[in-house]
């Protein structure tokens, strides 16, 4: 009974701020005169020694969830020691100086060409890529270009351009829909359904006209791991223009998959091989293997990306063109993207990603086999598996309950519902990354069982409180 009672006891709220206390105290072993307490909410007036002040910061975060076993999170958690001591040896190089760090821009370059070449751009050596802090900031660019692009024909044709639309799914990543806020475009959704959980070429056939900026299929949906079928969305785009000459281009959001897809699904058609894509995105710190804040953007030849989004800056002694929302950054992720490109090759980056897909598929009929769940998706596209509770098996509990009991061994495990037209549906996601190995996958499945076993033992319904629920993340 102790037990149930701290299950249903109430989560505490999720911004603290106003219970904690005036001052934080310090360890006596670190004081000096002086130094007994700390204010949190503004800056003392005196400093402290580094010990002290690591100290301080180092047993707050302990209180943070472990990273290795975060399930919920697309990101990296895990690079070899040699990665952590390039790391180490880069972060003080600032990205942007490139007359001042020419071999790290020459590398950022050369990672750029790697990209074009692996997604079978044209013209590799001479198309337009950059560097971003991730996906997201990658995906304002490509919008951004998609949108000035629409413009700058409009404005050749005598046509407005006040009312630009934007056409992507509704399992979108929410980056789009910040997007279309951000930068004045409609979002227009293509609604997924449990015939289409992802978006189809007749939705968006029904979505486009003539003030379309273009169509963004993601090559590995966040709330599912599927892939939005692209070659089969570009033949109906392709047929639209033969019939009404409405020319639409296609933008992919590959953040998750930019980086699977050559390796595990060679044949798959989405990439540059399609001339309507323009422009492809993928998050280096997802599936590329490295630490939180890289993405990339790649434009299918030069000429796709408008000259007129290109600043060219005397900066530090030298004129730089400039393509980017973000200034300043770490040169650190860059090396390491460079870093894996070297260390693992194209052979290397199949093994490792095969080996997540299997523990992926390992995973997924473990969960199909016990007796509360079903699948949703298998792990087929990427390495993410969903699943949800069978109907009628349980009132007393859910997928919430679930992923709070999850974490009481330490796993971070995301439940979330659907998006509309599916948002009675409610899922939970394992996202399987590099390190995540099959002893872990067998641990977590204990875990997981006794989980259940202990929410079965409930004969009342267990009050769910949002607030303890883990957030979606992306």
């Amino acid at each position: 009974m102790a037990a149930a009672r701290r299950n249903n006891a109430k989560c505490p709220p999720r911004r603290s701020r106003k219970i904690l206390p005036p001052e934080f105290s310090i360890n006596p072993l670190f004081i000096r005169n002086g130094e007994g307490s700390v204010p949190p909410f503004r800056m003392p007036d005196q400093g402290m020694v580094p010990e002290t002040a690591y100290k301080k910061i180092h047993d707050e975060i302990a209180l943070d969830g472990n990273a290795n076993l975060n399930l919920a999170t697309f990101v990296t958690t895990w690079m070899e020691p040699t990665a952590d001591r390039l790391y180490a040896e880069s972060f003080n190089k600032n990205l942007i100086d490139k007359c001042d760090y020419p071999q790290t821009a020459a590398i950022e370059d050369r990672c750029i060409r790697i990209l074009a070449d692996l997604w079978h751009s044209p013209r590799p050596q001479n198309t337009m890529g950059v560097s971003t802090t991730g996906s997201s900031e990658a995906c304002m660019l490509g919008g951004l270009a998609l949108k000035r692009r629409w413009q700058n024909a409009r404005k050749r044709q005598g046509k407005p351009i006040d009312r630009p639309n934007i056409v992507f799914s509704s399992a979108v990543q929410i980056v789009w829909k910040k997007f279309a806020n951000y930068w004045d475009v409609e979002p227009r959704y293509v609604n997924i359904t449990p015939d289409h959980p992802y978006m189809n070429p007749e939705g968006v056939l029904g979505a486009v006209d003539e003030n379309t900026i273009g169509v963004v299929p993601t090559l590995g949906l966040t709330y599912t791991g599927l892939y939005e079928p692209v070659e089969k969305i570009a033949d109906a785009l392709d047929d639209l223009q033969s019939r009404t000459g409405l020319d639409i281009p296609i933008h992919v959001d590959a953040a998750s998959g930019g980086l699977i897809a050559p390796f595990l699904q060679p044949g798959l058609v989405w990439d540059f091989q399609l001339t309507r894509v323009k422009s492809i995105n993928v998050s280096g710190h997802k599936y590329g293997l490295v630490y939180p804040g890289i993405g990339w953007i790649i434009w299918r030849e030069a000429e796709d990306l408008p000259v007129d989004l290109i600043f060219h800056v005397a900066y530090l002694g030298g004129n730089m063109p400039t393509l980017g929302l973000s200034f300043s950054r770490p040169s650190s992720q860059i090396l390491l993207q460079y870093y894996n490109f070297l260390r693992l090759g194209k052979a290397g980056y199949y093994q490792v990603q095969r080996t997540s897909k299997t523990v992926a598929r390992f995973l997924g009929k473990a969960i199909q086999d016990m007796k509360p769940f079903e699948l949703f998706t298998d792990g087929s596209d990427i390495p993410v598996i969903t699943f949800r509770l069978k109907e009628g098996y349980t009132a007393n509990w859910n997928l919430y309950n679930l992923s709070q009991q999850l974490r009481t061994f330490g796993w971070q495990v995301p439940a979330y519902s659907l998006p509309p037209d599916m948002e009675n549906v409610t899922l939970m996601r394992v996202v399987v990354r590099n390190g995540f190995s099959m002893n872990l996958a067998h641990l977590f499945l204990n875990n997981l069982i006794q989980s259940v076993s202990f929410l079965d033992s409930f004969e009342k319904p267990i009050p769910h409180d949002s607030n303890c629920d883990i957030s979606f993340h992306h």
